[in-house]
């Protein structure tokens, strides 16, 4: 089934607001529903690449349906279960690493330049994120928060940040020309264009193939 002009139209400007220089890495978030609600945030404020580490728990099938509201659909995730292999490839596209952490050296969310390239990084409901990729980053920073429990849910502190980003982003024209290469736009079009019966049907295959391999 073609697209309508309309419907065409439609993704082509979603993807000219796609952001490259922003990226949100979640660390061990156990519950499936935060994992797809923040996906819905990350797709609303125009991030395509996410990243799923998975190093304390085992990694998640599927995520939350009614709190993605089919977001997964539209981003790009990138899965690993190994720390340093996610921050080797979060170097490569990204100029710093910030994780969400109480510390002396913290800085606040607010004093962070998101006109840089910078990936986010998010951790466990309980436990928060590791000392193992705290030590690997550039730097982490807090929320500002005015009662007694100091911590936000993570898809609501997620929203926070990522949405004080776009702000700063959108008076620096960051949304007015496009972040994407045109072959990453031209790939990601062919693959938003896939009816998602054939897509899933595709995939389904994909990996009986890599099963009998």
């Amino acid at each position: 089934m073609e697209l309508t002009p309309e419907r065409k139209a439609k993704l082509l400007n979603v993807l000219s607001k796609r952001q490259a220089g922003l990226t949100v890495v979640m660390e061990n978030v156990d519950d499936p529903h935060n994992i797809s609600a923040v996906m819905r945030t990350c797709e609303a404020v125009g991030i395509q690449d996410i990243f799923v580490l998975t190093t304390k728990i085992h990694p998640h099938r599927q995520f939350g349906p009614r709190s993605s509201s089919s977001a997964a659909k539209w981003l790009t995730v990138h899965s690993f279960t190994d720390t340093k292999e996610c921050v080797a490839e979060l170097r490569k596209r990204y100029s710093k690493i910030l994780t969400t952490h109480l510390g002396e050296d913290s800085i606040t969310l607010h004093n962070i330049d998101f006109t840089e390239s910078i990936a986010l990084v998010f951790g466990n409901e309980h436990d928060g994120v590791s000392e193992e990729i705290r030590a690997m980053a550039d730097g982490n920073f807090i929320i500002p928060q005015m009662g007694i429990i100091q911590s936000l849910n993570i898809s609501v502190a997620c929203a926070v940040t990522i949405y004080e980003a776009m702000r700063q982003k959108q008076i620096a024209g960051h949304y007015d020309q496009p972040s994407l290469s045109e072959e990453r736009r031209e790939a990601l079009m062919k693959d938003w264009s896939i009816p998602r019966k054939q897509k899933h049907d595709r995939q389904a295959m994909s990996k009986r193939k890599k099963a009998r391999e």
